[in-house]
């Protein structure tokens, strides 16, 4: 478990909980408390620039690389005005360096086993095991 790994768990912690989160932003990633996240979590390269909602859902294993945003597509509107309703990223999934996955209504879902390539932008729900890459992310393969 690395440094920032640590500091992912710690955030759960009743006594170090804040001092760990803002341990994490200081370093660049952006993980609120409310993100439920899996055993086996691997922020790569530290996750410089890593942003997830607070709505958000994070299996186990799944790696994220830097650069990675998982949000909201509306933020044009309030929030309260908003149909969104969370991100669920299943089990051994892997975002890419700069990826997006934006949700406008409902709850999104990157299926378990899914790879979202480098700065690709994902705007809908995956299947299991696929590999999703481009802007707007489009269905290029399959992971065997």
């Amino acid at each position: 478990m690395s440094f920032y790994e640590f500091l992912v768990a710690a955030r759960k912690n009743p006594l170090f909980g804040k001092l760990a989160y803002f341990g994490l932003k200081l370093l660049g990633a952006e993980i609120p408390v409310s993100v439920a996240i899996g055993p086996g979590f691997l922020l790569h390269h530290g996750g410089a620039g890593v942003v997830i909602h607070p709505k958000t859902v994070i299996g186990a294993r799944v790696g994220i690389y830097p650069g990675v945003t998982l949000g909201r597509a509306d933020v044009y509107r309030p929030a309260s005005q908003s149909k969104f309703e969370g991100l669920v990223v299943e089990d051994d999934a892997i975002l890419g360096a700069g990826a997006k996955i934006l949700c406008e209504s409902g709850i999104l879902r990157v299926g378990r086993g899914t790879v979202i390539g480098a700065n690709a932008v994902l705007l809908e729900s995956t299947g299991e095991n696929e590999l999703w890459a481009g802007i707007p992310a489009k269905k290029v393969g399959q992971r065997s």
